[in-house]
């Protein structure tokens, strides 16, 4: 098993950076991938960014450029730096482990953090 959770959201403005960090309760060093989903009210959760255990990394089209996914396989955390924000980005952001060797993997998910961008 593994808990996530999620820290870094808030209220900003336009223009503004956030930055959102994700803990796991242990060591992510095998981990498959880790990343970031958002769901804005009356849409699905769609991907944001992840980011594999060789450090590859992969953001949906609306976020490229703006934002950047990174880990830390010493403390067992992955961050993501959203600069540029937009009020389109409005959304509970959530932290997504996917765990494995075989299929099916094991995905775990945080409880969700607010991120709120004004305009």
């Amino acid at each position: 098993q593994v808990q996530l959770v999620e820290s870094g959201g808030g209220l900003v403005q336009a223009g503004g950076s956030l930055r959102l960090s994700c803990a796991a309760s242990r060591s992510i060093f095998s981990f498959n991938t880790m990343g970031w989903y958002r769901q804005a009210p009356g849409n699905q959760r769609e991907l944001v960014a992840f980011i594999t255990s060789d450090g590859s990394t992969n953001y949906a089209d609306s976020v490229k450029g703006r934002f950047t996914i990174s880990r830390d396989n010493a403390k067992n955390t992955v961050d993501l730096q959203m600069n540029s924000l937009k009020p389109e980005d409005t959304a509970v952001y959530y932290c997504n482990a996917q765990t494995g060797r075989s299929l099916p993997l094991n995905v775990y998910w945080g409880q969700g953090t607010q991120v709120t961008v004004s305009s």
